[in-house]
């Protein structure tokens, strides 16, 4: 065979490439860690805040920023973070007007407010409207046949002063029924009201009120003068019991027309005397000017 019909077999070349799998690098790894980290220092320091008092905010603040002693003077904040200062001190703006970072918050006791002038004026009348109260029931109390009337017997703030209720009920009444007459209970009660009275120094107004119970046919009388009538037949009692003469500033029925239970008109609690102790300008106005020298009284007529 002839060296020119041999036929040489190709030479095949095979490229392999090796390919990293099951992950792209480890860059992203690192940028989690940094976010994880701030986190971490951003919840800290919402804990720290939560968990420390001013002082110590104020000592951290210091221990981390000893260098800015200086721009804590005299910036708010802008050259550092927090400039040195606490998150709650005044800052240096031109017009820091009503700043008062390093103040406490005031939190109202009571109902009346907090430890202001209005406050504490509202703790003291609190305070004398108990205290009124109380005296009444011991008073009562130690007149073991007028005891169950301390109920009947109600101290509360008025408009014009402190006002005394003297009230009704089914079981208990101040007036014979339809008249000025007081009956024998309510005679023992207005004795306890005249020794409590008496230790007070306000000018009074009695006020008379009555039901809206209508009257039997062929009377001619209504409730207007009877209010009144009770109204002056309590202030008798009063001044036999040793109230002085000149404490009553007015003596005042108003019928039906001041209801205490609204929703029953014919309620009888509504039946009732307001002894009202005058204070401020219901005082004031209360009290009768004394009688210029040299005037004569007016004969009785």
């Amino acid at each position: 065979m002839a060296e020119a019909d041999v036929k040489l077999a190709p030479i095949i070349v095979k490229k392999v490439t090796i390919v990293e799998g099951g992950h792209h690098g480890g860059a992203w790894k690192v940028a989690y860690a940094d976010f994880v980290t701030a986190m971490m220092a951003f919840f800290l320091l919402l804990w720290l805040l939560g968990a420390t008092e001013e002082k110590q905010r104020k000592g951290i603040a210091d221990y981390f920023t000893p260098t800015l002693v200086k721009l804590r003077q005299e910036s708010a904040g802008s050259d550092g973070l927090l400039g040195g200062s606490s998150l709650t001190d005044p800052d240096n703006y031109p017009n820091q007007q009503g700043q008062t970072g390093t103040r406490s918050i005031t939190i109202p006791r009571g109902v009346t407010g907090g430890p202001s002038e209005a406050g504490g004026r509202g703790e003291m009348e609190a305070k004398k409207l108990k205290e009124l109260q109380d005296k009444i029931d011991r008073k009562l109390v130690q007149r073991r046949q007028l005891k169950h009337l301390a109920r009947q017997v109600r101290v509360m703030r008025a408009p014009e002063g402190i006002r005394i209720d003297l009230m009704d009920n089914a079981d208990f009444s101040m007036f014979e029924l339809g008249t000025t007459i007081l009956t024998k209970e309510a005679r023992g009660l207005l004795e306890v009201m005249a020794e409590t009275l008496a230790e007070e120094s306000a000018p009074l107004i009695i006020r008379g009120h009555t039901d809206s119970l209508p009257w039997r046919g062929g009377v001619t009388t209504n409730n207007w003068p009877l209010s009144t009538g009770r109204a002056e037949a309590t202030r008798q009692a009063l001044v036999l019991g040793g109230v002085p003469q000149n404490r009553f500033a007015r003596i005042e029925g108003v019928a039906e027309t001041e209801p205490l239970v609204a929703d029953n008109p014919a309620d009888p609690r509504n039946r009732r005397i307001s002894l009202l102790l005058l204070e401020g300008r219901g005082a004031a106005a209360g009290r009768s000017p004394p009688p210029s020298p040299g005037t004569q009284a007016r004969p009785p007529r």
